[in-house]
């Protein structure tokens, strides 16, 4: 149930993550666009925010990685075939009780 959980939320987070990390910013009308100089490039050093967001990156991948494997142990478990199972069981069981009730209507309906 926990992986489950985990599973759900980190493809939720994949999710959201898909918009992208940054919104591309929109220029104002009758200024020409002029590619904004960044600072912390010039100096060559990652300023704060730069780091955070190398570390959440780092966990967001270390945590896709994860879900990943889960996903490829689960694919092992054969689920699609115990489904399958499963549908043949209830189909018949279903059948069995449908012809039962099929059979006890006609004898109401047609006494002799």
């Amino acid at each position: 149930m926990n992986k489950l959980l985990v599973i759900t939320v980190l493809v939720t987070l994949l999710g959201l993550s898909a918009q992208g990390l940054r919104l591309p910013r929109q220029a104002e009308e009758g200024t020409p666009e002029e590619p904004a100089a960044d600072v912390a490039e010039a100096d060559g050093e990652q300023g704060t925010l730069e780091k955070l967001t190398s570390v959440v990156k780092g966990y967001y991948d270390t945590s896709i990685s994860t879900a990943s494997s889960w996903l490829d142990s689960i694919d092992g478990l054969k689920l699609k075939e115990k489904a399958k199972n499963a549908i043949s069981d209830t189909t018949v069981a279903a059948m069995t009780y449908a012809g039962i009730l099929q059979d006890q209507v006609y004898h109401i309906l047609y006494q002799q």
